[in-house]
């Protein structure tokens, strides 16, 4: 079913020269631990049963790590209203709606598909942000599942988190376990290290560089869905301000889950943090809306139109 925000080749040919890339990398990954570990049906089902668990089970673990739940419209009439009137105006399935219970600004979308999909706010994010300004975060979450580039970063993000799992579990098991191992077992477990940690880094700069478009393409289709590119200028400015407060210990729980919020949660003092950042800078989303802002006219349209 194709939606009414508007469509992005740029995005589209991004999102598949990831996957391909990132497909052959998982290809090559899985061999090598089959070659390294001599069981290749060890290494074929738990890595077949992690992708098609995270495939299928990403909303449901996105929800519980950051605390959210589903809500009725009966509890959350409001945030139910907003969501209505977006996906009606963007002819796309409602997604199921969640609150998450975080002082913390943000939003995030989840889901294998259209018809599988969740949006979820957090309650600091409801306190903080006028009507219009929650609807241009709305409209933005909900571009990427009609633009269909969160099941590719939930699929993406999939051969990173492995990797870096073996190389955390390596590092703990030399740590409390290294000197009972032999010299063959020792070089095994440091050619499996060296692999998965060059994985984690080359998945981790490829997610990098689709993130970083796929939330340019969001904040553009959002604004041209709304109309009103001012207001989500205005609540990027209002929820990149207020996290930029709080301290950077508070946050590093929410870190994990950067590549799908609305804003990254970076701290007050985000250092070379930034550099790695799934998300562009706060000046270029600004500025790409500032110049959508003038190709529709916003400026010079009349009070209340």
């Amino acid at each position: 079913m194709q939606s009414r925000f508007r469509s992005d080749r740029q995005l589209t040919a991004r999102m598949g020269v990831t996957l391909f890339l990132l497909g052959l990398l998982y290809v090559g990954f899985v061999a090598a631990l089959v070659v390294l570990l001599k069981s290749w049906v060890l290494v074929v089902v738990v890595a077949a049963g992690l992708l098609g668990a995270q495939y299928w089970f990403s909303d449901r673990v996105a929800l519980f790590a950051m605390h959210g739940r589903v809500v009725e419209r009966e509890e959350y009439p409001a945030l139910h209203g907003v969501v209505d009137r977006l996906c009606a105006i963007a002819d796309m399935p409602k997604p199921v709606v969640a609150v998450s219970e975080m002082d913390m600004p943000n939003a995030f979308a989840t889901g294998r598909n259209a018809d599988h999909a969740v949006i979820c706010v957090t309650t600091g994010l409801l306190r903080r942000l006028e009507p219009d300004e929650l609807e241009g975060v709305l409209a933005h979450e909900l571009s990427h599942v009609a633009h269909k580039d969160v099941a590719v970063i939930t699929v993406a993000s999939f051969l990173g988190v492995i990797a870096g799992l073996i190389v955390r579990f390596a590092f703990y098991s030399q740590l409390f376990g290294g000197g009972r191992r032999d010299q063959n077992t020792a070089a095994i477990f440091a050619m499996v290290l060296g692999v998965s940690a060059a994985v984690y880094a080359i998945s981790f700069l490829l997610i990098r560089a689709l993130s970083r478009y796929r939330e340019l393409a969001a904040d553009r289709a959002a604004a041209l869905l709304t109309g009103r590119p001012s207001a989500l200028a205005s609540a990027l400015t209002k929820v990149s301000g207020d996290i930029a407060r709080i301290p950077t210990k508070d946050l590093r729980t929410a870190q994990a889950f950067n590549a799908f919020y609305f804003t990254p949660a970076l701290g007050r003092d985000p250092g070379i943090a930034q550099l790695f950042s799934t998300h562009p800078s706060l000046e270029q989303r600004l500025e790409q809306l500032g110049r959508i802002s003038a190709e529709l006219g916003e400026a010079a349209a009349p009070e209340g139109a």
